[in-house]
């Protein structure tokens, strides 16, 4: 191994947040030796809990991953958050806006903070965030808490990574079923109703069980609906012992394995979906991809042709 990435490894296993940092931004950013310290990291990887936190903008996923974090914390367990956050249209870096509603944990050293920006990606998660959870739990994180960006029924990516899955949903948002249709809705194992003391909370819980009687998950297990006020931590315990419960559930049911096995398909095919792209730009090129739309705006030659010879090259 490359002396200097051993070295890294050291100290990020040693827990030093500044090695931390400079790990996840080597994977983020893709810079020379990425895929080197992410094969050196892998069997270091695969204790820590996973749990995605999704749903439609206003939520309040922040807040409440600050306040589980917070209940964890009390617990002495060591937590890692990744906040996928929107990009800015003139940076391309994050927005942060999960930074400065969590900045009250950047002294506590139990706790790491990372925003990501989705960068165009689509389905709520940044194209390198498995990665980089692959680094937190290498470090030795006993969480990892993923807030996807908030895009809307289509934010289904986080299943593919994380163990648990809760969905944040919030009442007083018009047609309530309308938002909590298929998509999002499919993926929760654990069902939030958060600034429950809205009017409409018990709307949404009803709106929810109706849909739960129309199908039966393979697992045989039914989402539990935990209802919330992130502000002021109520009902924050009760999502806890939820995850805890579903997590026993699956240990119960020898399905973590099953899980994990389900999850390294998805994320193998976008691997190679992801490389086998990069290779046919490194064959391409800037210049040869303008060349072809432009053969092809003209109607010189027909697109279909084209991507079944680039990638005939590429599989090569």
């Amino acid at each position: 191994m490359n002396p200097e990435i051993q070295h890294s490894i050291e100290q990020l296993r040693a827990g030093d947040p500044r090695a931390l940092a400079r790990a996840i931004s080597a994977v983020e950013n893709r810079t020379p030796g990425w895929s080197d310290l992410l094969k050196a990291l892998f069997p270091y990887s695969g204790k820590a809990g996973v749990i995605g936190l999704t749903g439609p903008p206003g939520a309040g996923k922040s807040t409440l991953v600050d306040q589980l974090a917070r209940h964890y914390r009390k617990h002495k367990r060591t937590v890692g958050i990744i906040a996928v956050d929107p990009t800015s249209p003139y940076t391309g870096g994050a927005i942060l806006g999960d930074r400065i509603r969590m900045q009250e944990h950047f002294s506590d050293p139990g706790i790491y903070i990372r925003s990501m920006a989705t960068r165009g990606s689509l389905g709520g998660l940044a194209q390198s965030t498995a990665d980089v959870a692959t680094v937190l739990d290498a470090s030795g994180r006993d969480l990892i808490m993923i807030e996807t960006v908030g895009v809307g029924q289509d934010e289904v990516d986080v299943v593919r990574l994380a163990d648990i899955t809760v969905v944040i949903l919030v009442p007083g948002t018009g047609d309530d079923v309308q938002t909590i249709k298929a998509g999002i809705m499919e993926i929760a194992d654990i069902f939030v109703i958060n600034k429950s003391d809205r009017d409409g909370a018990d709307r949404v819980e009803r709106e929810i069980r109706a849909l739960q009687s129309l199908a039966v998950r393979g697992d045989n297990w039914t989402p539990p609906i935990v209802k919330t006020v992130a502000t002021d931590g109520t009902g924050v315990g009760e999502l806890a012992e939820a995850i805890e419960t579903y997590e026993s559930y699956l240990k119960n049911e020898n399905l973590v394995l099953k899980h994990k096995i389900q999850n390294w398909q998805d994320r193998l095919l976008e691997m190679l979906r992801e490389a086998l792209l990069e290779r046919a730009r490194e064959q391409l090129g800037d210049g040869n991809l303008s060349q072809y739309a432009l053969e092809i705006a003209e109607h010189k030659r027909d697109p279909y042709t084209l991507v079944e010879e680039i990638a005939g090259k590429v599989g090569t």
